[in-house]
């Protein structure tokens, strides 16, 4: 489901249409160059450390946090979103299933977003670039928001009665684990990236893959995660939504950038084939090219 540029297999170096928008950036920055390994781990390096030192150099301002935490409960009130904790108390009446999401939490947030990227530079390697560039700028965009509006998790707020599932069930890998959150700012809850990552990696695989088994696991994953980050009082609703718009507002500096969609390769770029399967008539019958 790759969208291509009308100039569809232009040789290199073929200028770009003098009509339309063009993207902000200069063309010569916009051209096809198939990545390179050591420079783009080399960007990932440098992307994570800005990440781990710009959430964990945010003062954790734990009154304030509270304050706006109390805040974004009293709006998911007035607007009818206020189901977190009906879910919540459900998980933690039920320990496996606790203990499935704890692990959830803390395993796949990262692991699916670095297999992900690491599919699309093996084998999408023309749309590599559009996609970095969009999860990048998601976490740019969310490190403002913790910097701008710390929030105390669902878990962290007094007098609520959350169950902090990883304490409760004595699980690892959270920030509610006492070594973690002796580390972590447990405070940059808005956005959630936890969501905003999962959209950028169920976008990127259903644009990207062939098979629709896929194709739908990666639309379902977002939601699963949803479940996941309410579940374990790590999220409000609204800190989803706000993630949710990180990732479309994401999306939108990217064409802003380059003029093209994140996943339209280069005018220039070499015909990698579009990423659908091929119909079964198209299978017994292929064409002459």
């Amino acid at each position: 489901m790759v969208f291509t540029q009308t100039r569809r297999g232009a040789p290199q170096g073929v200028s770009a249409p003098s009509g339309g928008f063009t993207g902000l950036l200069p063309h010569r920055l916009l051209r096809w160059r198939r990545p390179l390994w050591w420079q783009e781990l080399g960007i990932i390096a440098l992307g994570y450390w800005i990440y781990s030192l710009g959430r964990n150099a945010i003062p954790e301002q734990a009154s304030i946090a509270i304050r706006h935490g109390f805040s974004i409960q009293h709006v998911q009130d007035i607007l009818h979103l206020n189901f977190e904790r009906s879910i919540n108390l459900w998980v933690g009446d039920h320990k496996w299933v606790a203990e499935i999401l704890d692990y959830y939490y803390a395993t796949l947030h990262f692991a699916v977003t670095i297999g992900v990227m690491l599919w699309l530079f093996l084998k999408r390697p023309h749309l590599y670039r559009g996609a970095r560039t969009v999860l990048f700028i998601t976490t740019l965009i969310a490190l403002l928001g913790f910097a701008l509006y710390p929030v105390a998790p669902p878990r962290l707020l007094p007098g609520e009665n959350y169950i902090d599932t990883v304490v409760h069930f004595h699980t690892w890998g959270s920030l509610a684990d006492p070594e973690i959150a002796a580390h972590s700012n447990q405070y940059a809850a808005l956005p959630s990236l936890h969501i905003g990552w999962a959209l950028w990696a169920g976008l990127s695989i259903f644009m990207c893959a062939r098979l629709l088994w896929v194709r739908i696991l990666a639309l379902l994953y977002p939601v699963f995660t949803l479940i996941v980050i309410v579940g374990t009082a790590n999220h409000y609703i609204i800190d989803a939504i706000a993630g949710a718009a990180t990732v479309a507002i994401a999306f939108a500096v990217q064409w802003l950038l380059s003029g093209h969609g994140a996943y339209t390769p280069p005018l220039d770029a070499p015909d990698f084939g579009l990423p659908d399967a091929p119909t079964r008539h198209q299978s017994r019958h292929p064409s002459a090219d």
